[in-house]
């Protein structure tokens, strides 16, 4: 399975080092689609995403076309709080492309409206505008690895915990 993590014009630095730490932790590949509302370099960027930089994946464009032009033939998937489907109710292929927009505007109208039984919402409650990015992005990621078994992942601790003599 191959999990790719689309970030198109991120703007918080913060919020793209938690969501690298995400990909590199779960093995997903982080696309980021220019322009970016921060260096690369930028500190908040490091800090976040700590000591894992060194296992992500991470690949650049210039913009969405190129994007598309590079990545033909992916399932690709849309997230929106105006999308129709819930995040649970699809089936995410072994190729998927899970695609974010920016914070503080999604993705373009356009592309949701040419795509729409592509488009997923997390459920929350309706005077909530929106989860934050990092957020999202880890929920749709872990969703992806639930409906394939959490293929190639731990999925029991390195050690024991002992409390007073019990394992808990």
């Amino acid at each position: 399975m191959k999990l790719h993590v689309v970030l198109v014009e991120p703007e918080i630095p913060q919020n793209t080092g938690n969501i690298g730490r995400t990909c590199a932790a779960t093995g997903a590949v982080l696309h980021l689609v220019k322009p970016l509302g921060f260096s690369i370099e930028d500190k908040y960027l490091k800090r976040a995403g700590l000591d894992y930089w060194q296992f992500l994946d991470v690949r650049y464009y210039d913009n969405l076309d190129s994007f598309f032009a590079i990545n033909h033939g992916g399932d690709f998937i849309y997230t929106s709080t105006k999308a129709y489907l819930n995040h649970c109710e699809l089936q995410y292929s072994d190729n998927v492309f899970l695609i974010f927009g920016k914070e503080t505007r999604g993705l373009p109208e356009g592309l949701l409206k040419k795509n729409l039984n592509r488009c997923v919402r997390i459920p929350m409650k309706q005077e909530a505008r929106s989860l934050n990015l990092a957020t999202a992005a880890a929920i749709m990621v872990y969703e992806v690895l639930r409906q394939h078994n959490f293929e190639n992942m731990a999925l029991t601790g390195k050690t024991e915990l002992i409390n007073q003599g019990r394992k808990l």
